[in-house]
């Protein structure tokens, strides 16, 4: 398969306000990670609140400054020093959807508006007749009825606002779709439908999709390969089925575990790995594995030295000592 995108040794750091007599701090929100996203494919990218994943998809679109590292783009595309001329390019091949379906609208444009701006900033010279058709052709694609046109986003649920988006973000025709957690704030139902209509989209325009959850069964659901984050760093990566059976690392047997089954007999039998203490501070990192401070399997090399992902027998990426 032919690579969309290549992210290398990718960090991205924040710095926080000097206080006086103290020095200044660095929030490693992403903190070196290598990967590889390939054409056509949803990576489902997974881990608690606070690991870096929306630093991590806010670094991919231009949103967020890349500290260090390099994000290829397409081969030749170097995402990480490109300008903001070249940005304007790139976003019409990469786009992002935000989790919050309702605040990413503009609650003052009709939707055939907030849908057709992205072509009147891109395309200038098209006529508005041509503008309408292309919008109308969109809101038929994502399942929204062209007789609301002129409603405003506040007419509708959540669910058909994150249509609205998903829209706004396809009528460029993008090669890569970036999504935070862009179902979290749906109901159960509804964040079925916009799965499937997001799957339904990527057979019929051939995207790729970056897919940002903390809900493992819609990882399961979405997905080709899983990206497992823990601070700032990959903790394992691997094609759905093989970490769904037969996960490498212990802190995604303990992601894993934590999730309800719904055969009540299977659910009793079930052994929980529960982690105990809490995420440790982006802003002083453990020294070695940053999995140690919380892992049932430390030991003192965990402690000392931060294990590289290596390549197992299936063809996983696993960030462990003891893998």
């Amino acid at each position: 398969m032919k690579k969309i995108l290549e992210v290398k040794q990718l960090k991205v750091y924040f710095l926080l306000r000097r206080k006086i007599f103290k020095p200044a701090q660095v929030v490693h929100a992403v903190d070196g990670i290598t990967f590889d996203v390939y054409e056509g494919e949803t990576l489902g990218i997974v881990g608690e609140s606070g690991c870096g994943k929306t630093s991590l998809a806010r670094s991919l679109v231009g949103l967020t400054k890349i500290t260090a590292g390099s994000v290829i783009f397409r081969e030749h595309k170097h995402l990480e020093t490109a300008s903001d001329l070249e940005w304007r390019s790139l976003h019409r091949e990469i786009q992002f959807i935000f989790q919050d379906p309702v605040a990413a609208l503009n609650p003052r444009m009709t939707i055939g508006e907030i849908i057709s701006e992205p072509l009147k900033s891109y395309f200038p010279h098209m006529d508005k007749k041509e503008i309408t058709v292309a919008v109308l052709d969109m809101m038929q694609l994502v399942g929204i009825s062209t007789a609301d046109i002129n409603r405003y986003p506040s007419e509708f649920s959540g669910g058909q606002c994150q249509r609205i988006a998903i829209a706004r973000a396809l009528i460029l025709k993008p090669k890569l779709i970036v999504c935070d957690e862009s179902v979290s704030a749906l109901d159960v139902s509804i964040k079925a439908q916009i799965i499937n209509l997001l799957k339904d989209l990527q057979r019929q325009l051939n995207l790729t999709i970056i897919f940002i959850s903390h809900d493992l069964g819609v990882i399961k659901h979405i997905s080709n390969r899983v990206l497992v984050m823990y601070l700032g760093n990959i903790m394992e990566l691997a094609s759905r089925d093989i970490l769904y059976s037969k996960c490498h690392h212990p802190y995604t047997k303990a992601l894993l575990s934590a999730v309800p089954v719904a055969n009540p007999l299977v659910e009793r039998q079930r052994s929980l790995h529960i982690l105990k203490g809490d995420l440790p501070s982006p802003i002083n990192p453990p020294v070695g594995c940053v999995f140690s401070c919380r892992c049932p399997l430390v030991d003192d090399n965990c402690r000392a030295a931060r294990p590289q992902p290596l390549v197992t027998d299936d063809g996983s990426l696993v960030a462990c000592f003891k893998a």
